[in-house]
């Protein structure tokens, strides 16, 4: 019988690998779902979220696009805008990744960070619509984390935009697509500056 610790190092193998699987086959050229977790995890402390409230964020955030390898499109790969037939049926992608990391025996509230990673701040997200404080903390901690590093690095679909760019549109989305206060958060831990 291995000990609990071993045990969960076999488990964070398994998800790093799983993680590893996602970015590659989105097109990334680092490790995308370890930065999320490593972002989404300091804004987190920052938050005071217990360990393990971080950690299940960080499970999370690892396979938040889970979904997007299972469906396995072609899309995924192709240098062009989406259609919208394709756009909405990539948006089915959060609730297959929830099925998935059930599948993997991963607690309810990894499976649900994963459902709510593209909720809206202001309710026009998906799957489920939430908007403002029905989504939860660490969902909301995800929807930023994911988005600077997707929009910070090449992907097939576009080129990367620069740093400054990527927090001034993080900035004009505030209370929009993003809770105002992980903004502001995220933005002391990236610039240094103080939160109000």
């Amino acid at each position: 019988m291995q000990s609990p610790a071993r045990e969960q190092t076999v488990i964070d193998e398994k998800l790093l690998e799983l993680s590893s699987q996602i970015d590659a086959f989105e097109g990334y050229s680092h490790a995308h779902g370890l930065r999320i977790a490593e972002i989404a995890d300091a804004i987190g402390m920052r938050f005071k979220l217990s360990d393990h409230d971080r950690s299940v964020m960080q499970q999370a955030a690892l396979l938040h696009d889970i979904g997007e390898k299972t469906m396995n499109r072609g899309y995924i790969h192709e240098s062009r805008v989406l259609r919208t037939v394709e756009r909405l049926d990539l948006q089915r992608h959060p609730v297959i990744g929830e099925q998935d990391t059930a599948k993997l025996g991963l607690s309810r509230g990894v499976q649900l960070l994963v459902r709510w990673h593209h909720e809206w701040w202001n309710g026009a997200g998906y799957p489920d619509a939430l908007e403002g404080e029905q989504i939860p903390l660490a969902a909301r901690i995800l929807r930023v984390a994911d988005s600077f590093d997707s929009m910070t690095q090449d992907r097939p679909r576009r080129k990367a935009r620069n740093t400054d760019e990527v927090l001034q549109y993080m900035k004009e989305w505030s209370a929009i697509e993003f809770d105002p206060m992980v903004v502001k958060v995220f933005l002391s831990i990236h610039t240094g500056e103080t939160v109000n």
